[in-house]
């Protein structure tokens, strides 16, 4: 615990967050400032919930950071889901977006399982 820059989970996902807002700053999504911002939000609040729970300091707040963030890979993979049915994004941006959140996620739930089990 305590050094979340070195935790791949935060790596993968601070750079999924970065393509997010490289893909948001341009067209269609400069316009669309509700489903941008909202899908900012979603994105950077998954590395920084790991890192806020990496620094907790115990294994029961990390967890709960941990959860936090896994839930907004579920908010951030609708919001993907919902801009390439709208024709913001495509096929295969999506589905390289999605990918990394599956891996983040099951990343997130080993995470989850190693620090319970140290309670």
């Amino acid at each position: 615990m305590g050094n979340f820059r070195k935790l791949q989970v935060w790596q993968l996902a601070k750079g999924l967050a970065v393509e997010i807002y490289k893909l948001t700053g341009k067209q269609p999504f400069v316009k669309d400032y509700g489903l941008k911002d909202q899908i900012q939000r979603s994105a950077v609040s998954i590395p920084s919930n790991i890192a806020e729970g990496d620094e907790s300091g115990t294994n029961k707040i990390s967890i709960r950071y941990f959860y936090i963030a896994k839930g907004s890979v579920a908010e951030l993979q609708t919001q993907i889901i919902i801009a390439n049915e709208i024709g913001y994004m495509e096929n295969s941006v999506k589905d390289s977006l999605l990918n990394d959140c599956d891996k983040i996620s099951i990343m997130l739930s080993k995470i989850i399982k190693v620090r319970s089990e140290n309670l």
